[in-house]
């Protein structure tokens, strides 16, 4: 089996990728892999460090709103895993355009090769954040998308594309909506790696607003297993919903980490609230743990300690990304 990975060079795609070549998807022992990555601020060579030299990696440096190039990658491979996004919601409300062409257009792009080449599965990993904010409970995938952020509205964009195509085309695609994941390899502009690296270097925490926003959280691990199923025995135009199952404000977030460094609240900094923030995420993942067979297995408190103890073992990893 031939599998091309957009964006695997980043957090969630280089995790992907060094499951699928280390054999942690135990189900899924890929001939080729290939990483489809601009290698932006987000995604780095040394992300794919410890699998570089597998000689079942294929590396292509490349933009996914290129048509000819993606057209010419796309050839030969039998599924597609599209994780290609610019995901940072404070740099889309700074300027959408980025979000815009990378999230949608390329994603356009992508899809059209897969139809053109008989790609036999097109697995688009998508985000809780489409829907908007919900007060209580927790959404379906049959709920109406409702995005805040241009970030998000651009991946709802792309979902709503994506299954366009399978309706209109007949593309055997399913798409997965992700809650917040975290482990290592992740860029410190994200929260978890911004306040672990933060505390490492002696600086604050900027806390937005009152810090009563919550979020669900996922170890990239069980997220990436959750893509993996997907791919195997998910139905053909289905959403499957990958929550954790630890809700947090990111205040209680911000003790925890606090606590872990043995560090106090006078290293928190609130800062005003971003804009459109949304207050509470939350998925219902009843259908694919039925149908999918799939539930998350990282406890969320093993999973930072060994998240924070990877960031304080991996400095030469991610400082430079802090100095840029």
């Amino acid at each position: 089996m031939r599998i091309l990975v957009t964006g695997g060079a980043g957090f969630i795609g280089s995790a992907y990728v060094r499951r699928l070549l280390t054999g942690a998807e135990t189900t899924l022992r890929p001939d080729r892999v290939t990483v489809l990555d601009s290698f932006t601020y987000a995604g780095t060579e040394d992300s794919l460090g410890t699998v570089r030299e597998d000689p079942r990696l294929r590396v292509v440096r490349g933009d996914v709103r290129d048509a000819d190039l993606v057209d010419a990658t796309v050839a030969g491979h039998d599924v597609i895993v599209h994780l290609a996004a610019e995901s940072h919601v404070d740099r889309s409300i700074a300027g959408a355009a980025p979000f815009v062409t990378t999230n949608v257009v390329g994603t356009q792009a992508l899809l059209d090769a897969a139809l053109r080449h008989g790609t036999g599965r097109f697995v688009h990993v998508s985000t809780d954040e489409v829907y908007g904010s919900i007060d209580h409970g927790a959404w379906p995938p049959s709920a109406p998308l409702d995005p805040s952020s241009p970030y998000s509205a651009s991946k709802a964009a792309a979902d709503l594309l994506t299954l366009a195509y399978h309706r209109t085309h007949g593309l055997d695609v399913v798409i997965t909506r992700g809650a917040n994941t975290y482990g290592p390899y992740q860029h410190p502009e994200k929260v978890i790696p911004r306040f672990v690296t933060n505390l490492l270097d002696g600086r604050a925490l900027p806390l937005y607003g009152d810090g009563g926003n919550v979020r669900d959280w996922l170890h990239v691990d069980d997220h990436c297993h959750g893509i993996t199923l997907a791919h195997q025995v998910g139905r053909a135009g289905a959403v499957y919903h990958l929550g954790g199952g630890t809700a947090l404000t990111n205040r209680d977030l911000t003790g925890r980490l606090l606590t872990a460094f043995g560090a106090g609240w006078d290293r928190v900094r609130p800062v005003a609230d971003r804009k459109g923030h949304d207050r509470r995420y939350a998925l219902d993942t009843t259908t694919t743990r039925r149908d999918l067979g799939w539930a998350p297995t990282v406890d969320f408190d093993a999973g930072l300690a060994a998240t924070i103890d990877w960031y304080r073992d991996n400095r030469s990893w991610w400082r430079p990304l802090v100095e840029a």
